[in-house]
């Protein structure tokens, strides 16, 4: 019988996403890790492991079953060994650059052998920046160039990420930015369909009920209304194709010796999540994981990285659509539920409907 994370039916083959779309400042103040600790992630693009390397941790074990999510963050560990902090953001996508061919090339030396290989064969691509190549950042392009032209001008996108005082974000959202056009041509874009065809894989809605695109414009109104949205990287990325003055953590200047200095803590596994539960480990990371499994298999996995989790340890993940979150009778952990709620009402990367933060006991 196949575990829990296996039975996953979608494509591991392509690069799904070529940056983290999660906060990792909401991420870190969740998993509270201390100088030390053993912690597992899941590797998604990377951005979120490196950045956990902040926090000094003995070891970040990054789990992906896709060998292609693995190479990116095998080039982004190269890029900060082998780059200045600006050539490393040029080579993002998050400052311009003509030649990003030639960063790559002081890069190769790093990688594996397989790592290598795909990158040789994308080296055309990533002239448009590593940041850019996912399918899911491709999705948020033919949005930013294709259907956000049709319902918001320029100037209206500039005011948007401009600094703002909180009263006049409010009524810009109201009286500007928040028009039948808009909301309109959100919901047909965000909906499952146009989401499972050219985003997410459509698999991925398995365990999804109501309307996809209700419930994300919901929460896109609270982050454009309520959080500034001059220093939210991931807004200005979705409507700019680039970082501007924002920049998640990981890619942030202060953190960039530091993260450089720690690069060899991170080990990278390309397996179901199970099989790096086998030595125990005090902070977990597993994105929005549970969002494709059902609530059973949910269960099952819960009850295995509950064995593993040291007594005090924490684990943080992410709901999309799906609600999914530990039974306190059935695994151990204790759900820090106040903490979830306020973190979710300053994720930047605001998607998400709910964050679940859980302690061992």
């Amino acid at each position: 019988m196949s575990s829990p994370s296996t039975s996953l039916s979608a494509d591991f083959g392509i690069l799904r996403y070529a940056q983290c779309w999660e906060d990792a400042d909401v991420l870190l103040e969740g998993l509270n890790i201390q100088p030390g600790d053993r912690v597992i992630s899941i590797a998604s693009a990377g951005d979120n492991v490196l950045a956990m390397l902040t926090q000094d941790p003995a070891e970040v074990v990054a789990v992906d079953l896709s060998a292609v999510q693995l190479a990116c963050l095998e080039l982004r560990i190269a890029a900060y060994r082998r780059l200045t902090h600006m050539e490393l953001l040029q080579l993002m996508g998050s400052r311009p650059c003509e030649d990003r061919a030639a960063l790559y090339d002081l890069c190769r030396s790093e990688l594996s052998d397989r790592t290598r290989e795909y990158w040789e064969g994308r080296r055309r691509d990533l002239q448009q920046g590593l940041g850019s190549l996912g399918k899911f950042e491709r999705y948020f392009r033919i949005f930013r160039t294709q259907i956000l032209p049709w319902v918001q001008n320029r100037k209206r996108i500039d005011q948007l990420l401009s600094p703002l005082a909180p009263d006049v974000r409010e009524a810009f959202y109201d009286q500007c930015w928040d028009h039948r056009g808009w909301r309109m041509l959100f919901r047909v874009f965000f909906s499952r369909k146009v989401m499972g065809y050219l985003g997410r894989d459509p698999s991925f809605f398995k365990h999804v009920e109501g309307s996809v695109g209700d419930r994300i414009l919901d929460r896109t109104r609270h982050a454009l209304r309520n959080l500034d949205a001059s220093t939210n990287p991931y807004l200005h990325w979705i409507l700019k194709g680039t970082h501007g003055p924002a920049l998640p953590l990981a890619l942030r200047a202060e953190h960039y010796d530091v993260i450089r200095k720690r690069l060899d803590r991170v080990s990278l596994v390309q397996a179901p999540i199970e099989q790096a539960l086998t030595q125990p480990f005090d902070r977990g990371n597993f994105s929005d994981l549970f969002e494709y499994l059902s609530e059973e298999d949910t269960a099952v996995l819960l009850d295995k990285v509950s064995a593993s989790l040291t007594p005090g340890g924490r684990l943080f993940y992410w709901n999309l659509l799906a609600p999914r979150a530990a039974q306190p009778d059935r695994h151990g952990l204790r759900r820090l539920d106040k903490l979830s709620d306020e973190l979710l009402l300053q994720d930047k990367a605001w998607f998400y409907a709910k964050i679940q933060v859980e302690e061992r006991i």
